[in-house]
């Protein structure tokens, strides 16, 4: 996982190559590094507005949650910052660097990200799943065209990762035949050993029991306080509430409001993006907002 300086480490790296609810434990000068900048971002297919001029900062020791309601354009600007899909208009720079400079190996040792549907019906170990992500450091040349070596093994990298996403009796299995909620945890290990700076994840959590809907967000958690950048993706709000330091709102392909948990989940927001029922309350044993959803005709 990442460290104090990890964004600024592995940026000098890949261009040589071509306590879950407490706040990451970085010094404000660190906390404050912008890791992804998106300014005035739009994204279009056809005569379809997906994303509407969005301007969103990405910054260091920081989980930032991603909520709104179908079709908001959640995960279509997820994958707008991650770099696979380039925006119709609108300025992204990763690091100081515009995003589109980035080559693809160099973009892989500076960002993982966790899809939606993780379609791969190949039959692969579990185990062999996981090594996926330490291919970006393998084989990486230095100066000189010298090869260099892997800061950390990749075997022992594999095997915390699986161990840390409760997946490691899953290694030889084949991922095809896990069930959902494993196949995630095991994408999640994935994701964990490519040990990048900056995660994505979408609805990482989507198909996880309680426990490890916990567990995955205490992971992101892990990775802020270590110095990284995550960007999830979430459909329950009170994991965003008791996880993230700030939450992103987004409605009709704009982001709608944005800030810490308490000032964007307020009841009559909620209600006007959502057009559902809400009562938001104090949480009983926690400083953050409780998030309950009401039937229509309660």
């Amino acid at each position: 996982m990442a460290n104090g300086n990890a964004a600024e480490t592995a940026a000098t790296e890949s261009r040589s190559a071509g306590g879950a609810l407490e706040p990451a434990s970085l010094d404000a000068p660190a906390r404050s590094l912008v890791v992804l900048s998106a300014r005035h971002v739009s994204y279009r297919v056809g005569d379809k507005l997906l994303l509407d001029d969005v301007s969103l900062d990405l910054r260091a020791g920081s989980v930032h949650a991603l909520i709104g309601p179908n079709g908001a354009g959640k995960s279509t600007l997820l994958k707008v910052l991650a770099g696979d899909v380039r925006p119709t208009a609108g300025e992204l720079t990763l690091l100081g660097r515009p995003l589109r400079s980035y080559g693809k190996r160099e973009l892989a040792l500076l960002r993982a990200v966790m899809p939606q549907d993780a379609v791969l019906s190949l039959p692969f170990t579990a185990e062999e799943v996981v090594a996926m992500g330490r291919y970006p450091h393998r084989g990486r040349r230095g100066a000189g065209g010298r090869q260099q070596p892997a800061a950390r093994n990749h075997e022992t990298v594999i095997r915390e990762s699986m161990q840390a996403t409760e997946s490691a009796h899953l290694r030889e299995r084949l991922y095809p035949t896990l069930s959902g909620g494993e196949q995630a945890r095991v994408t999640l290990a994935r994701v964990l050993a490519q040990e990048t700076p900056l995660v994505f994840l979408d609805e990482p959590t989507a198909s996880l029991d309680p426990r490890h809907q916990h567990l995955v967000m205490r992971l992101a958690r892990d990775v802020a306080r270590a110095g990284g950048t995550v960007l999830a993706v979430l459909h329950d709000m009170n994991l965003a509430s008791l996880y993230a330091d700030d939450v992103v709102l987004m409605s009709g392909g704009r982001v709608r409001a944005h800030g810490s948990p308490a000032e964007v989940l307020r009841r009559e927001l909620l209600e006007e993006v959502f057009q559902a029922r809400f009562h938001v309350a104090q949480h009983p044993l926690l400083p953050r907002p409780l998030v309950l959803s009401l039937p229509h005709d309660a």
